[in-house]
């Protein structure tokens, strides 16, 4: 590979996860304003949507050759798999009601020794000795970057529940991405995923905000774990020109159309490193503009998660014999 490509690659994966990064403070900035998470969902996937719609068509006029469609099976594994990006975004907003977004960021990137459990199942075959290491280092790096270790500090736990949620689903959309029909082209891929998780975000509003909640103990589960404030008005369509078009274009469209032209050059290793990025770039945001307190033990946990996925996506030193003796 050129070193040309690489960088390009390097650079390109790099500005995805920044960008990525800085979503979760124009989510709590909605909130401040009395937005509520159905609003922010569903103005960021639908204005998405629209841009995506309107790519694709660019795309498809523009192309030389025809494009690839996909097949029934495949638009029926891209949808279901989509529904996992819509329950990303939908946990990840939920945790940030109840918790700060420098914890909420370091609880989704639990994504990272989830991933390591994931593939070991898949494959059936015990993570080596590098991966257990970083799993653990992960691990000690969260209890310090969420300040656990300070016996004052109450977590909501709504919060820390929807912020795992949010890694658990997040594991999902990157094992399947990866997966299910890369033949297909980017923006074509992509549409059929965002209306998979569309899926779950429109079913949430009309649950929240839409339709009345019949069962009370279906009520009783949901006033349990969101905010009551879901009930309080209809939906405000002032969120799609305030914030959706932020959300959309920070969210669900820039992001992944950087990843898929980034990878591919940087190698799935190296890009997994630069878009760790997401972490500093978030806690950063969020310290800025919301001020929220991040002391010097929370910085000390996020340079540990840092240092863990640096360690776990390094090549190792036999592939590194491999290739010079090639």
């Amino acid at each position: 590979m050129e070193k040309k490509n690489i960088l390009k690659g390097v650079l390109f994966v790099g500005i995805g996860a920044s960008i990525y990064g800085m979503l979760a403070t124009f989510v709590k900035l909605a909130y401040q304003e009395g937005y509520t998470t159905s609003e922010v969902t569903t103005s960021q996937f639908l204005l998405g949507l629209v841009g995506l719609l309107i790519l694709n068509f660019i795309q498809t006029i523009t192309s030389k050759k025809t494009l690839p469609s996909p097949t029934g099976k495949e638009f029926t594994g891209l949808l279901v798999a989509g529904t996992s990006l819509g329950c990303t975004s939908l946990f990840y907003y939920l945790a940030v009601q109840y918790i700060n977004v420098s914890i909420a960021i370091v609880l989704l990137m639990q994504s990272v020794w989830f991933s390591v459990v994931v593939e070991s199942f898949i494959t059936k075959k015990i993570p080596n000795a590098r991966k257990i290491v970083s799993v653990i280092i992960v691990l000690v790096g969260t209890v310090l970057a969420t300040n656990l270790i300070n016996t004052e500090i109450n977590l909501d736990f709504k919060g820390i529940f929807w912020g795992l949620m949010a890694a658990a689903s997040y594991t999902a959309t990157m094992f399947t991405s990866n997966t299910l029909a890369t033949r297909l082209p980017v923006f074509r891929k992509s549409i059929i995923m965002l209306s998979g998780g569309s899926i779950v975000v429109f079913a949430f509003l009309f649950f929240a905000q839409i339709g009345p909640l019949h069962f009370d103990a279906l009520k009783s589960i949901y006033l349990n774990f969101t905010e009551n404030t879901e009930h309080i008005h209809s939906f405000r369509y002032s969120i799609l020109w305030k914030y959706g078009f932020v959300l959309a274009l920070f969210g669900t469209i820039i992001p992944p159309i950087l990843f898929n032209i980034g990878f591919p050059n940087a190698g799935l290793g190296l890009g997994s490193i630069v878009s760790s990025l997401e972490l500093p770039v978030s806690v950063t945001m969020a310290f800025i503009l919301l001020g929220e307190k991040v002391i010097f033990v929370q910085w000390l946990g996020i340079v540990l998660i840092l240092f863990a996925i640096v360690l776990m996506n390094l090549p190792s030193q036999k592939k590194y014999t491999m290739v010079e003796a090639s």
